[in-house]
């Protein structure tokens, strides 16, 4: 029997259609990855799932005496531990242990005490433990009062106890988005073996390829059903529509050769009888549509200038706060060409490394040594809360760049795809989104040469990360990333930083090397205390060796440098192109004017003339060295 059947689902808010006459099915212990753009109505279908919101139209049965948990929207907080907090949200538990403590009933009493065995009640504790701890919270931490703890820490506690009830049916809306890296990597592990069902709304695409079996995909108020993970249902999502694409181009050339018989000789009495078959036969013809692809999402980077190396230098420094060192010892440089990842734990001192490299936070002891007109971009999701809730972008763009003209403000937005529209709006009615994107907007105003970003991902859907991989492959600068992606750091870093104990060092190994470091460290850390290690088993693992890694991202900088100008001279094509074609509208505006040829102005009217013909020189030039250049760079793609 299915547990959960969705039937022709109709969904409103504020009077905007979200699904319309949608369907869905889902069998016990399927793990279901559900996409779709921000917007699409993804989150809304899991409130209905729940209960929040009554259907529009349509049904949504569950299976009788099924188990739902989700994560809440708002974060757990009070004197309670951690721990206490988990176990208490499984309410059966909690109940019957109560009513263990009171019942005096022999007979009841046995059921009650039935019923806790059958439920394991007696390893719960050590159960929720076990996930706080992949969630990043050892065991002191486990033991202190959840208000003690910042909201994100307080949204992993919520994502725990919905974890710890074993439900039937998991509802998941972006668990990822308050996990580190290394958590997230736990989560993947953890859902992989989870038994029952579960419905995640997800951006991350490592994790709806490890996790889940199937794909719902929520487009234009419809659900579709594709069997595995992302890059399954991205490939067989292209071939459907390659198909229905090469269906409709040959129904349209049918439907041409048909009409074209049926013009020429509709009126002649000999061909009349055929073309009377035809017009029939063109009624019969199936009317497929050709897929129209949304509008693809674009970001751009300005282009940095270069610098001599090194870029960034730095002896012997300690960085922290109030006087307290988190990190000590530091003796590290930053070149223009490198690409480095910064992996750890939350907590673990990531964040102040990126604050200490951004100049937001000055090294407590030894040197830091910076290039002479270095600029720097940092990106932090926190800044979101800083906007001004009543202002546009394009007027927190205008209070960072005074001097600018507003084409210039409105440029730089649209770099990361904020349009006329939205370069309007009042940050306080965007999306989580669409401010992400005007944080970068900010960050990236001066065309820095280092580009920081802690967590650029969180809120941006999947087309959105690809345009941010996309940007920042082309971006010729040097790049510091904290993210909890790993397809993203998988795809744009060249090196990885491991930050912990106090100090930052080298990993040599590429992302799956990490995996296996993080499993065998908490394999070796679930050892009885003070059990030996087993032969030839160092206490702590080190770390992984990995020339071919190496020489890999070796490689791929080499190709950044070699592309860099190829890279330059399409871009500078562009820019040609697009001030010849304003110039060229202009003068054809001009030209178009009746007023002008009143004026007697014979003269100027045979020079704009010239200039027209001139600017169709300068363009096809230009057009030409853009399609060199990019034709250069998709070669080198490909190779």
């Amino acid at each position: 029997m299915s547990l959960l059947v969705i039937s022709g689902l109709t969904l409103r808010i504020a009077g905007r259609t979200l699904l319309d006459g949608a369907d869905l099915t889902i069998e016990p212990g399927r793990r279901v990855g559900l996409l779709g753009r921000n917007g699409a109505g993804k989150s809304t279908l899991l409130a209905a799932i729940a209960g929040d919101i009554a259907p529009d139209g349509g049904e949504i049965r569950l299976s009788s005496r099924a188990r739902i948990a989700r994560i809440l929207q708002e974060a757990p907080s009070g004197p309670g531990s951690l721990l206490q907090t988990v176990l208490d949200g499984d309410t059966e538990r909690a109940g019957l242990l109560d009513a263990a403590g009171t019942e005096l009933d022999p007979a009841r009493l046995a059921d009650i005490h039935e019923r806790l065995r059958g439920i394991a009640a007696d390893s719960a504790p050590a159960r929720a433990a076990t996930i706080l701890a992949g969630l990043g919270f050892d065991a002191a931490a486990q033991a202190r009062a959840v208000c003690e703890f910042s909201g994100g820490w307080r949204m992993r506690v919520a994502l725990a106890t919905a974890l710890f009830l074993q439900p039937d049916l998991l509802l998941l809306d972006e668990p990822t988005n308050h996990l580190d890296l290394e958590a997230t990597l736990w989560l993947e592990t953890w859902l992989a073996r989870f038994p029952g069902a579960a419905l995640i709304v997800s951006h991350d695409r490592n994790l709806l390829d490890r996790a889940v079996h199937a794909i719902a995909h929520l487009d234009g108020g419809k659900l579709s059903l594709t069997p595995g993970g992302y890059d399954e249902f991205v490939r067989l999502r292209t071939e459907r529509a390659l198909q229905q694409n090469r269906a409709a181009e040959r129904i349209a050339q049918r439907r041409a050769d048909m009409q074209s018989f049926v013009d020429r000789f509709r009126a002649k009495a000999t061909k009349a009888r055929q073309a009377q078959a035809r017009i029939k036969a063109l009624e019969k013809l199936d009317h497929i549509e050709s897929v129209v692809e949304d509008a693809p999402v674009r970001f751009a980077f300005p282009e940095p200038a270069q610098l001599a190396p090194p870029m960034l230098s730095m002896d012997r420094v300690d960085a922290g706060y109030d006087g307290k060192p988190v990190l000590r010892g530091l003796t590290l440089r930053l070149d223009m060409d490198d690409r480095i990842a910064l992996l750890g734990a939350n907590g673990c001192g990531k964040s102040t490394f990126a604050k200490l490299i951004a100049g937001r936070l000055a090294p407590m002891r030894g040197s830091l040594a910076l290039a002479r007109q270095l600029r720097v971009g940092y990106f932090a999701q926190h800044q979101a809360d800083e906007l001004e809730p009543e202002e546009s972008p394009v007027a927190h763009m205008a209070r960072a760049m005074p001097e600018a003209p507003p084409t210039l403000l409105r440029g730089q937005l649209a770099r990361f795809g904020l349009d006329a529209d939205r370069a309007g709006t009042p940050s306080r009615d965007l999306s989580g989104g669409e401010k992400a994107r005007l944080l970068l907007a900010l960050a990236t105003r001066d065309a820095p040469q280092l580009l920081i970003l802690d967590e650029p991902t969180n809120h941006l859907d999947i087309d959105a990360r690809e345009a941010l991989v996309r940007a920042l492959a082309e971006f010729s600068g040097a790049l510091l990333l904290i993210s909890h992606d790993a397809h993203l750091v998988e795809l744009v870093a060249d090196r990885l930083w491991l930050v912990g104990d106090g100090t930052v060092r080298p990993f040599d190994g590429d992302m799956a090397d990490y995996r296996t470091w993080l499993g065998e460290r908490a394999r070796i850390a679930n050892r009885v205390a003070h059990a030996a290690p087993a032969p030839g088993e160092a206490a702590n693992p080190g770390l992984v060796a990995n020339p071919r890694q190496a020489a890999d991202r070796r490689d791929r900088a080499e190709q950044r440098r070699v592309l860099a100008p190829v890279r330059r001279r399409a871009q500078e094509a562009e820019r040609t192109m697009a001030r010849l074609a304003a110039e060229r509208t202009a003068l054809e505006r001009r030209l178009a004017d009746p007023a002008l040829y009143l004026t007697g102005k014979a003269g100027e009217i045979t020079e704009m003339h010239t200039r027209l013909a001139a600017i169709g020189r300068q363009a096809s030039a230009a057009e030409e060295q853009w399609l060199l250049a990019e034709h250069e760079l998709e070669a080198a793609n490909v190779n």
